[in-house]
């Protein structure tokens, strides 16, 4: 009998989307270079979404997973060891992810509540993270 190799799915979904734009990171040596001594774990939680993501950076590697985002998934900090965390819409989310929202837009948007935001301090790596990107593509563009 044969028996077929199973495939390996690959993220879906929104860990899918946030996986495609940050995995170009993983071939930027700027970005090696910087993080070289950094290890932090954010959550990345759309609430219209069925699944999160938790972006892992480790020593220079980044690495998404795709985690169920149901009420009682155990998306709390003790089961997944996040550092930080945001949760939105899936809308605000793809606006932060092009670059559509700014600094100071996010910030009003905290400020009302529609992002909810946990350990910031580890939240600037990850904007760090889309400004190399953004920073890559504009200079790719001239």
């Amino acid at each position: 009998m044969s028996e077929r190799p199973k495939k390996k799915r690959g993220l879906r979904g929104f860990p899918g989307i946030i996986s495609k734009n940050l995995m170009p990171l993983n071939d930027n040596e700027y970005f090696k270079k910087k993080h070289a001594n950094t290890e932090i774990k954010v959550m990345l939680n759309a609430f219209d979404a069925k699944e999160a993501a938790l972006v892992i950076v480790d020593k220079g590697t980044l690495n998404v997973e795709g985690v169920p985002n149901t009420p009682r998934s155990g998306l709390k900090k003790k089961v997944l060891g996040w550092n930080g965390k945001i949760e939105t819409t899936l809308q605000i989310f793809m606006d932060i992810v092009v670059g559509k929202l700014s600094l100071g837009g996010m910030s009003k948007k905290v400020i009302s509540r529609k992002i909810k935001v946990r350990g910031i301090r580890k939240l600037l790596v990850l904007l760090s993270l889309f400004n190399i990107l953004t920073y890559e593509e504009n200079k790719k563009e001239l």
